[in-house]
């Protein structure tokens, strides 16, 4: 029996309504977001999710923006890579 094929988890930032922001984050996911990151007083969070699943994170209600998460992380000043 095969399985569906899944893209790859990519990490994303999302932009919510912070009035509304403990029922837009279960919906999320609900919707196959992984949570790793919440600031309800600014009304975003960070997480994980499937590539092929944006799409869905974005057709949330009261959601206003999805976008992938563009942290870099950088060596240690000390560090031989520079």
């Amino acid at each position: 029996m095969n399985e569906p094929n899944r893209s790859a988890p990519v990490g994303v930032i999302i932009a919510v309504d912070p009035d509304r922001f403990a029922e837009v984050v279960e919906a999320l996911r609900q919707a196959g977001l992984t949570v790793t990151g919440e600031q309800p007083i600014l009304g975003t969070l960070s997480g994980t999710v499937a590539e092929d699943r944006i799409p869905a994170l974005e057709a949330v209600d009261g959601v206003d923006s999805v976008d992938r998460d563009r942290t870099v992380q950088l060596p240690p000043p000390d560090s031989p890579i520079q």
